[in-house]
This record gives structure tokens, sequence and C-alpha cells, in this order.
């Protein structure tokens, strides 16, 4: 008699209560805000440091440009001159091809700037681009480029700062 009892009284029991539902799918919520969130702070510094990279391999390219040419290219709409970030190659009139694509921002937009002096020869030249971490310790600023987009980084020839 005492085990049909004990059977008895484990049969109304069995699942789990609505307050212990919840309590889960709170936690369950809580953990996948924190997980999304970074995730998305990590994909931010990864963008920025591609741009900081991209805009490091331009300024190799400007470099060679100026060990072949005395002067560096002249600047055109935000862009080297006749070139659009992201589909031209950076070569000159000798067919000498310093960069097969200039880079493009990750995000598209803003496009990178380049600007150098105003008139010829070109002796300096200045590269920005905005970086979506305002925390970065490189953030600096800001730009102006064709006074129309603001930039909070840069990176310049030896003979002048951005």
């Amino acid at each position: 008699m005492k085990e049909k009892e004990s059977i008895k009284s484990t049969k109304g029991q069995s699942g789990f209560t609505l307050i212990e539902l919840l309590v889960v799918v709170a936690i369950l919520g809580i953990l996948a805000t924190v997980g999304l969130s970074s995730f998305r702070i990590s994909q931010i510094k990864s963008r920025d440091a591609r741009r900081k990279s991209d805009l490091g391999q331009v300024q190799r390219a400007l470099e060679m440009y100026y060990n072949d040419h005395g002067i560096y290219p002249a600047a055109s709409g935000g862009a080297i001159q006749g070139l659009t970030w992201g589909t031209d190659e950076f070569k000159d009139l000798k067919e000498t091809v310093y960069m097969k694509e200039l880079p493009e921002d990750p995000t598209g937009n803003p496009e990178y700037c380049y600007v150098t002096s105003a008139v010829s020869p070109y002796t300096y030249y200045k590269l920005y681009a905005r970086l979506e971490n305002s925390q970065d310790p490189k953030v600096s600023g800001p730009y102006t480029c064709n006074l129309v987009t603001t930039y909070n980084y840069g990176v310049s020839s030896s003979n002048t700062i951005p």
C-alpha cells in the first residue's frame, strides 16, 4: 500500500512550473544580449583594424611612387587623381603598378580620402578614414576632406602632419 501512495504523490509533480520557465527564458535572453553586444564590438574593431591596414598599404604605395617620380600623385575628389577607391589599379603612365586595387572602406561609406598640396609639385599627402570605435587610441582630428566629410583618423607623408 505504501508503494501505491508514493506513486500517486509523484504522479502529479512532473514538468516545470511557469515561473521556472520564465526564469530560464530570462537568463537565456540576458546571455544572448551580452553575446551579441560583444560580437558587435568585435566587428567594429575588426573594421577599424582593416581601415588602418588599408591606409598603411596606400601609404607604402605612395612612397614607392614618390621614390620613382620625386612627387606624389595629384588628388581629385578625395582620391588619387583619375582613380576610384575600391575599383581602380594604382599605376603610373609607364604602367608600373603600385597597388592592384585601391582599397575601399569596409562599409563603403564614407570612403577614404586622399589630399595633397594644392599645386604641383605635390610634396606631401594626407590620407583620412573614419574609425567607428571612438575609444580607439588612434582617434584624432577632426579632419575634413573636400569640405564635406569629417574623419577621425589620418596618416601622412613624413614632411607633414595629418
